[in-house]
């Protein structure tokens, strides 16, 4: 199975920037779809972006899309979201997470394996 850490976590004002990272370990990252989620107590996990096994395809959800960016770098087993633009209503509990697929379709993918997730906090 494929181990995930997030980092990249913090504090930021209302407009500026974060980008986070999640390194994987323990399989052939190139093999995974990847996934971004975020969650607020009290609410469900929701799904914020994800990104094909070789980077050519990602998806967004609406609330992030023209402010978050989601890539990967394969030979370093990372996964990044750079979050711009950042909102109050952006602030969560951020994972990462793993499925393992070639597909280029969002709907198909089944995330199996998850982070522990790293806290980002915005101020207004």
């Amino acid at each position: 199975q494929v181990q995930l850490r997030e980092s990249g976590g913090g504090l930021e004002q209302a407009g500026g920037s974060l980008r986070l990272s999640c390194e994987a370990s323990g399989r052939t990252f190139s093999n995974y779809a990847m996934g971004w989620f975020r969650q607020v107590p009290g609410k469900e996990r929701e799904f914020v972006a994800a990104i094909s096994w070789s980077g050519a395809t990602t998806h967004y959800a609406d609330s992030v899309k023209g402010r978050f960016t989601i890539s990967r770098d394969n030979d370093q087993s990372t996964v990044y979201l750079q979050m711009n633009s950042l909102k109050p209503e952006d602030m969560a509990v951020y994972y990462c997470a793993a499925d393992y697929t070639h597909s280029d379709y969002l709907e198909t993918y089944r995330f199996k394996w998850w982070g522990q997730g790293t806290q980002v906090t915005v101020s207004s």
